[in-house]
């Protein structure tokens, strides 16, 4: 416990508020992806499709790679993590919006990813994204450690930058809907020192 924040590992049960947290993480852009799914009539609705997708899917990015920040036994937040391997460079985007991330990760091959790392707004401001970094980090061994953010994110950018993380690389995000936000992907690489 660092600061009343205890940090362990996620549990399958809770992939429901995993998937919140994820979604929390990427503003709204799991959601997005998720929602695939209720158009092809797999889910009702896309905080379905993100549970099961954490509960049920083998392979990076499910509960087993997350970990839970808990304040006043209440789930405050999450990261995800795993290390990416060659395989990265194999795999397809299924849509045009995810090319641009999946060619930041095809750079990072033998790294750590945080794949997410969200807090409830609530909670925020009580150490608790530095805590899941730190134990990320634990987690990387002696690997390089990435992650990919928006540009216009500045409150994830000071966090990453004040714990040692350097801007390696941007593209340009395609947008989600006509009127989306312009901005890129910034891939953060924190080095072994």
């Amino acid at each position: 416990m660092v600061g009343g924040v205890t940090i362990r590992p996620a549990e399958r049960r809770e992939a429901a508020e995993l998937a919140i947290l994820v979604d929390i993480a990427a503003h709204g852009f799991a959601t997005w992806l998720w929602y695939g799914a209720v158009q092809h009539g797999v889910t009702d609705t896309a905080f379905e499709r993100g549970r099961n997708k954490l509960r049920e899917e083998p392979g990076p990015g499910n509960w087993r790679d997350a970990l839970v920040a808990e304040v006043d036994d209440e789930v405050a937040g999450l990261s995800l993590g795993y290390g990416v391997g060659p395989e990265a460079a194999e795999i397809v985007a299924g849509h045009p919006v995810l090319e641009p991330l999946l060619a930041l990760q095809r750079q990072i091959v033998g790294h750590w990813f945080i794949e997410s790392l969200g807090v409830y707004r609530h909670q925020r401001g009580r150490g608790i994204g530095k805590a899941l970094l730190a134990k990320e980090f634990e987690r990387a061994g002696s690997a390089p450690v990435s992650l990919i953010t928006e540009s216009h994110n500045g409150r994830a950018q000071a966090l990453y930058r004040a714990n040692g993380f350097g801007e390696a690389a941007r593209a340009e995000a395609v947008p989600l809907f006509e009127e989306s936000k312009k901005h890129d992907w910034v891939l953060f690489t924190r080095k072994v020192a």
